[in-house]
């Protein structure tokens, strides 16, 4: 499907999109499309544009959908996602996992913050003391905390001085088998978007085509060396919903209640 550039969504309709590289393939070619609007931002901050209805389609972060029970929902097979390890989603401790008590998390995220929670208490049985993360300073916990990081940073402004890293993709993948879903398209039920599902779709099987010259082409802007940009949209992350997403989600909602960080599923977030 493509739209006529002589009919545009009219009103425009407005995405919400998150500013790292791992979400350029979902928006290839969007930038172009007549009637669409794309705003660019970190992941924690998407949830308040879709709230507020400032954005009519957002790439949430998949925990924020357990927290509006009958009010979101997904709307396209895009998606954000891993089956096994992820590069940029990442524990950097001086101790070994088993002895972390206290995780400094980084704020451009939610849905990684509460998938940390959950291997803690699933494979170590602890249950983490979190606290902000000063983004704007080195990291320097004490000996018993860990730092959380996630997104382009990890790469580009890789932290020193820790013994142990624990890729929270690659955890998940060892704890259940399953892959994972960070974000997804979302809406807001009740919110008609026309035919932008088929659209995010076509958008998607583009940039997956084109992962390896988008690496290419916006990598080096934002400061990642070519190769690992290409490695890291061909070969580490995951752009479709398939079933096994879809039951890696689920579980993932399922042990996040267990542990209280979200209310207990009472119905599907897929539309």
């Amino acid at each position: 499907m493509t739209l006529n550039a002589d009919k545009p969504f009219d009103p425009p309709k407005r995405l919400g999109v998150v500013s790292f590289l791992n979400a350029r393939p979902l928006v290839e070619g969007l930038d172009a499309a007549p009637g669409i609007e794309l705003t660019y931002d970190v992941p924690s901050r998407l949830p308040e544009l879709l709230d507020t209805l400032r954005v009519d389609v957002a790439l949430a972060p998949v925990i924020n959908l357990a927290r509006h029970p009958g009010e979101w929902e997904i709307v396209s097979d895009g998606c954000i996602g891993c089956d096994g390890e992820t590069l940029t989603v990442r524990v950097f401790s001086r101790v070994r996992p088993a002895e972390i008590t206290h995780l400094c998390v980084d704020g451009d995220s939610h849905t990684s913050v509460a998938l940390a929670a959950v291997v803690w208490n699933e494979m170590y049985g602890t249950q983490l003391q979190i606290r902000p993360l000063q983004l704007d300073q080195p990291p320097s916990p004490s000996a018993d905390e860990a730092v959380l990081l996630i997104g382009d940073k990890v790469v580009t402004r890789r932290p020193q001085g820790f013994d142990h890293e624990i890729d929270l993709g690659e955890a998940w993948r060892n704890l259940t088998g399953l892959p994972f879903v960070f974000a997804a398209w979302t809406r807001r039920v009740g919110n008609d978007v026309g035919p932008l599902p088929q659209l995010l779709q076509k958008a998607r099987d583009r940039g997956v085509a084109r992962a390896a010259d988008i690496a290419r082409e916006q990598g080096p802007a934002k400061g990642w060396p070519t190769e690992i940009a290409v490695r890291y949209l061909t070969e580490f992350l995951t752009f479709k919903l398939t079933p096994r997403h879809r039951t890696g989600l689920e579980l993932f909602l399922e042990l996040a209640a267990k542990w209280g960080i979200v209310p207990r599923p009472t119905q599907s977030v897929f539309a």
